[in-house]
């Protein structure tokens, strides 16, 4: 059974990145990287400072704590137990990858990226007014779903390290906006 899906892992994830062409991988490798991210994270950090003041001091460390969890659960704790190689450094898989932003790390399950970006999109459309800001949560979950896909796309990750790892996210997300409601939503509903 396990090599069944396996099997599923490597051909869904062949298909995918075999999907490629050169504006669809200036797109992924744009998504994927940090340096991207991380000023657009911290843009929206301001924007939430600036839009609820006083009332984000509930909000962000919340935000923060979910988003730093994924990342440290999946980077510490999956990836070195499970010790999964990267598709880019599985020898059954790397000669058939089209690889056009090298290859991360060595293990790959579960993806950091998926975990950090799902809980961010998770919190934000939970703890934020349901009536307001629909066009925000659906920038936030549509950048999640970029960064997700662009995780196989470019072959750092197979379908299960990001469907793993997003599911860690969502439910850290869920866990800290449940928290914010139960702590009194300051921002109302």
């Amino acid at each position: 059974m396990l090599e069944a899906i396996q099997h599923l892992d490597r051909q869904l994830l062949l298909a995918i990145n075999h999907a490629h062409n050169p504006v669809l991988d200036a797109v992924m490798v744009f998504a994927s990287n940090r340096l991207v991210w991380f000023p657009a994270y911290a843009v929206l950090i301001g924007w939430l400072i600036y839009h609820f003041r006083r009332r984000a001091v509930l909000l962000l460390p919340l935000v923060v704590t979910a988003v730093a969890l994924a990342d440290s659960i999946t980077s510490r704790l999956f990836k070195p137990f499970f010790a999964r190689p990267r598709p880019c450094h599985d020898v059954r898989v790397f000669p058939y990858l089209h690889l056009p932003d090298g290859c991360g790390g060595q293990f790959g399950f579960l993806s950091s990226h998926a975990a950090n970006s799902i809980a961010l999109a998770v919190f934000l459309a939970l703890a934020l007014p349901a009536s307001r800001f629909r066009t925000l949560k659906l920038l936030v979950f549509g950048w999640a779903i970029l960064l997700s896909y662009s995780r196989m796309y470019l072959g750092a990750h197979y379908p299960t390290d990001v469907l793993g790892g997003a599911a860690i996210g969502a439910l850290l997300g869920w866990g800290a906006a449940m928290l914010f409601s139960r702590w009194g939503n300051p921002l109302g509903r």
